[in-house]
């Protein structure tokens, strides 16, 4: 991963291995500094988070170029709130809730829907019998059928929200718990795992024509 200064650009790879979320202590010092006026200790903040949010952000639009965009804009945004921040959640909480909400936002700007690679799927469904099933067999058959499943798949993923997209990438493919995501949303655990059904019902319905 390369990384800049706060207000400079940086670009991040997408194929790096995001890190377990880190306890809300372990940044306690930098943000300190950060708000007395540390400008490197923001720095710090930035590299140590990137990588995480860029997944984040990456997983959402699809799109490496908005992603890079978008990161410059959350920590410029991060560095000038950075003083109302008020220790009440982990710092990693208040940016992820700065990124989810700007990378919202600018889907819904945008108004338009971004293909998802196979990859990035619900790896509830990826790890389903029956897809197992389905790809491990290799004849010219099975692989059409494999092509045309990942079509299938990538198309329901362009069919959710952009509210259930985000719950997906954040549960799904992050690993971020329920109560997090709630946090981070501002919508209660509860709601979460309404939107993880719908999206991941809508998601396995996909699947139904290879069970057969």
């Amino acid at each position: 991963m390369t990384g800049k200064s706060a207000t400079g650009g940086f670009d991040v790879e997408a194929e790096e291995v995001m890190a377990s979320p880190r306890k809300p202590d372990e940044d306690r010092d930098l943000v300190a500094l950060a708000q007395g006026g540390d400008t490197k200790a923001f720095d710090e903040l930035v590299r140590k988070h990137s990588t995480k949010l860029y997944s984040l952000v990456y997983n959402m639009t699809s799109n490496h170029e908005d992603t890079n965009d978008l990161l410059q804009d959350i920590f410029a945004k991060a560095y000038r709130s950075l003083k109302r921040f008020q220790g009440k959640s982990a710092f990693y909480t208040w940016i992820y809730s700065i990124a989810v909400n700007m990378t919202l936002n600018f889907l819904k700007k945008r108004n338009r829907q971004r293909k998802f690679s196979l990859d990035d799927v619900d790896q509830n469904i990826q790890n389903d019998a029956d897809f197992i099933e389905q790809t491990s067999k290799t004849d010219p058959v099975k692989e059409v059928n494999i092509l045309e499943l990942q079509q299938r798949l990538n198309a329901a993923m362009q069919t959710l929200s952009e509210d259930h997209r985000a719950v997906v990438t954040m549960f799904d493919i992050m690993g971020l718990p329920h109560n997090q995501i709630s946090e981070i949303l501002g919508v209660s655990p509860g709601t979460v795992r309404s939107r993880l059904f719908y999206a991941h019902r809508q998601l396995q319905n996909y699947l139904e024509e290879f069970r057969r």
